[in-house]
């Protein structure tokens, strides 16, 4: 099956909005709770593990539940040598509709719980030691997604993807953004899971760095497909931009 892609770009709108909304909600609703910031990240991390596996696996067949620009730069650097990923176009429709749904998930979280529906967050995350967290997060994703989808394991994609943002929520310092969309989002809301604009571009640098680590881990461990083998695009859910469907 092949969704148009208007309707995959508004598959991946609302999936970013719900993935923030869950982290920005969880971690509002986690601090008026519990004053113990361990409390606090265990409540954000288990609900973000929960929503996304849930969104990967409700909207994965519809737009491959990308949710991440940096995923979806990666599938079209990967897709073009074997023309099976997502084209310049699809890449165009895609990173704005994840930017946007994320802006308005942090915007609905607001709302849900009588906060400010824009205020900038004053959370700053610029230190060094956390762009590393972010590089490894990030090298860490695409290698889980990308290797998946070599090993033909891609359906394991909802619980697999899930498990390692919880996972990485507690072994990198930056508590695994990993993501320049969902990034961008956090900015709009002065609460527990926001980061300050000025943290912006140190962290979406380090993402991209991430990025570029994983995929190299990826032809590292894998290898490169032969090229006379269909791969399907990476990605995190079954796929309409590559061309046996995958997750």
């Amino acid at each position: 099956m092949s969704a148009p892609l208007g309707r995959r770009a508004v598959a991946e709108t609302v999936g970013s909005a719900a993935l923030v909304a869950v982290v920005v909600g969880s971690g509002i609703q986690a601090t008026e709770l519990s004053h113990d910031a361990g409390v606090q990240l265990l409540a954000n991390s288990l609900a973000t593990v929960f929503g996304l596996g849930v969104l990967i696996a409700l909207l994965g067949p519809v737009s491959g539940a990308h949710f991440n620009p940096v995923v979806t730069l990666a599938a079209w650097l990967t897709g073009r040598r074997n023309k099976d990923g997502p084209t310049a176009r699809e890449v165009a429709a895609y990173v704005p509709a994840q930017i946007a749904g994320a802006i308005s998930g942090a915007i609905a979280a607001d709302a849900m719980f009588g906060k400010p529906l824009v205020q900038w967050s004053t959370h700053d995350r610029s230190a060094g030691h956390m762009m590393l967290g972010e590089a490894v997060a990030t090298a860490g994703l695409i290698l889980l997604i990308f290797g998946l989808t070599r090993t033909d394991r891609a359906h394991f994609g909802p619980v697999a993807v899930a498990s390692y943002i919880g996972a990485a929520y507690w072994f990198t310092s930056s508590t695994s953004f990993a993501n320049p969309a969902v990034t961008i989002g956090r900015a709009f809301t002065d609460t527990f899971a926001g980061i300050a604009p000025g943290s912006l571009a140190p962290f979406i640098a380090a993402q991209l760095v991430g990025a570029a680590l994983g995929l190299g881990l990826v032809l590292a461990v894998f290898g490169r497909p032969a090229p006379t083998q269909t791969t399907p695009a990476p990605l995190q859910g079954k796929t309409e931009l590559a061309a046996p469907p995958l997750p």
